[in-house]
């Protein structure tokens, strides 16, 4: 079966977003170490333009579009950061960006991306589709649609950040990286297995939204209800067409966390390492802080998606003990 994408598209993806897209650091925190028990490398694309991976892909995309897609507008679904993502691409482009976003949406994500230019379009996610959202989007305006996961030059550009971590760090024995519709970690392993074939990869997602997992466990494509996660960015229902089959070849296993640990661990990196992540960011570093790699002494690199969390949310969970 032929995959999406190649590392030769990450490549070019690499090229393409240069010195448009942060090169984020990569740092390390001696108190993450001890507690975890392993040495960690954290890609920090909370430093990323929007505060998150997201507009890797998005710029990628978009700037890949023929004069008259460019000319015609395009059109999204997201919760957040692939939102700003492509209402930041969309501006830079000099292309006009419709988002469909749920209304329970974070409010700075929210804010964030009519901030950029991007003309919003609420839905109910508990009662409408987003993917049908958009579709009469395009039906009545003419829009192309981006999707924010299961689009080649999307994933291909989320891969860039393990190509990144990689070239710092080639002696990585683990990479572990969040999972929600898959685009993420579908370019980052495909990165990954090219650079290091032997290099072990594990995606991690919420108890509360577990359509990963249960999938791996049926070798297809589970759906799942709306899950309610405090991680906003992986309350994806499925696994995507074209991320799965990427996945499922590449991935070793999906590991799952719950809510308490994915807090905690937010509020570990915040008041202990200095960084603020968003809950979806926490989610794989919650994993290894949890021992769940099963890899005691080895080096790890953890993707840290993003830290645009609400700022009502962060003082809600720092007054909490």
């Amino acid at each position: 079966m032929s995959l999406a994408i190649s590392f030769d598209d990450i490549l070019s993806a690499a090229q393409l977003i240069k010195g448009v897209a942060h090169r984020t650091p990569v740092l390390t925190s001696r108190a993450f170490n001890e507690r975890a028990g392993c040495e960690v490398y954290f890609k920090c694309e909370n430093f990323q333009r929007v505060g998150a991976f997201k507009f890797r892909g998005a710029y990628n995309a978009l700037a890949r579009l023929s004069p008259a897609e460019k000319a015609g507008g395009v059109v999204t679904h997201s919760s957040g950061n692939h939102a700003q993502g492509i209402a930041l691409a969309a501006r830079l482009l000099g292309i006009a960006a419709v988002i469909a976003m749920p209304g329970d949406a974070p409010a700075g994500k929210l804010a964030a991306t009519k901030a950029y230019g991007a003309e919003v379009i609420l839905y109910d996610r508990q009662t409408q589709d987003r993917a049908e959202v958009a579709a009469r989007l395009v039906r009545e305006r003419g829009l192309t649609l981006i999707h924010p996961y299961d689009h080649p030059h999307i994933m291909a550009g989320q891969g860039t950040a393990a190509l990144e971590l990689l070239e710092e760090q080639p002696d990585l024995d683990i990479l572990v990286a969040p999972v929600g519709g898959g685009g993420l970690l579908s370019g980052c392993a495909t990165a990954a297995k090219a650079i290091k074939p032997g290099l072990r990869i594990f995606g991690v997602e919420t108890e509360a939204s577990n359509d990963w997992w249960q999938s791996f466990q049926t070798g297809e494509r589970v759906k799942i209800p709306p899950p309610d996660t405090i991680a906003d960015g992986i309350r994806t229902q499925q696994p995507g067409e074209l991320t799965f089959p990427v996945i499922r070849q590449k991935v070793e296993k999906i590991l799952l966390v719950n809510e308490t640990q994915v807090i905690e661990t937010l509020k570990f990196m915040l008041l202990r390492l200095k960084i603020l992540v968003e809950p979806t960011g926490a989610v794989a570093p919650a994993a290894v802080l949890n021992s769940l790699t099963g890899a005691p002494g080895a080096k790890v690199g953890v993707i840290i998606s993003g830290g645009n969390i609400d700022e009502a949310l962060l003082a809600q969970l720092l007054a909490t003990s």
